[in-house]
């Protein structure tokens, strides 16, 4: 494994993690959920090296071993990571595998990230790929999953606003970790309207997301309270024109439990990009 640092423009240093499988392979781009470090997927990455990808991790601003932790003066939501963050991760993809097809990988808010990418560079991936990634829309949750959704949503919000971040190295709720606290607003208006509406969009989000037509496979786990089949499907129907396949993982290992037992859901993602 290789390791390259990245310095965005607010001074924040992030690194990508780089695993040579075979040459002119597909290269899987994977992007963590909210509050998870890069280097927790690295089990999962050298899974998906065995069947011949490549593969690169890209932390997500703020967590892991990016640098500085988010604070009061972090003001980086949805749109400041898929319009910096995430080019500037592609590039060294790029650079590192240029004649890899890129396939985007993304778990929970990094799969809401990774569709809202696809919209902006549109025919430069071969296909994204959820996991455990769905619309944090709190109509897609059944019983009191969705009015306390909807009220915790909004109250995330208000603490992130008041505090000047987001402090979940101190409130542990739903192991989203310390972060911005426009990030946490973006997330939060997401969950009350359904609707991928991020501060400071230059684009209209939904809207070229509703244009998208390539590949996507969709995988949802058993067991999964945070992003439940309900949740999985709110998400695809916002691309109606994609080729979305979805596939439910039976083994209940919930929202995380895949990432350090993959050989199922690798085994399913290999034969995915295979038939592409």
């Amino acid at each position: 494994m290789d390791t390259v640092p990245i310095q965005m423009p607010d001074g924040t240093t992030t690194p990508v993690r780089l695993f040579a499988g075979s040459d002119e392979a597909p290269v899987v781009v994977i992007f963590p959920g909210l509050g998870i470090p890069a280097g927790y997927y690295e089990l999962f990455a050298q899974n998906l090296c065995s069947h011949g990808f490549n593969v690169a991790i890209g932390e997500l601003r703020g967590q892991g071993d990016s640098r500085p932790r988010p604070s009061s003066s972090s003001t980086y939501g949805y749109h400041e990571l898929v319009s910096v963050d995430f080019p500037a991760i592609f590039e060294v993809v790029r650079e590192t595998f240029p004649s890899s097809t890129p396939y985007l990988l993304g778990h929970s808010m990094g799969g809401q990230l990774g569709v809202m990418y696809a919209a902006r560079v549109r025919g430069r991936l071969g296909g994204v790929v959820l996991v455990a990634s769905g619309s944090p829309y709190y109509r897609g949750f059944s019983g009191m999953g969705s009015p306390g959704l909807l009220l915790g949503s909004a109250a995330m919000s208000v603490t992130a606003n008041i505090a000047g971040f987001w402090p979940g190295d101190k409130l542990d709720i739903g192991g989203f970790g310390r972060q911005s606290k426009v990030l946490i607003s973006d997330w939060s208006r997401f969950a009350r309207s359904g609707k991928i509406d991020p501060a400071g969009a230059d684009i209209d989000y939904e809207e070229r997301i509703g244009r998208l037509k390539l590949p996507v496979l969709s995988i949802s786990i058993e067991g999964d309270e945070l992003a439940p089949r309900g949740s999985a499907k709110n998400l695809v129907r916002k691309m109606p024109d994609a080729d979305v396949t979805m596939w439910h993982q039976a083994q209940p290992l919930g929202h995380n439990g895949w990432i350090r037992n993959p050989t199922g859901t690798v085994d399913r993602i290999a034969e995915w990009i295979h038939d592409r």
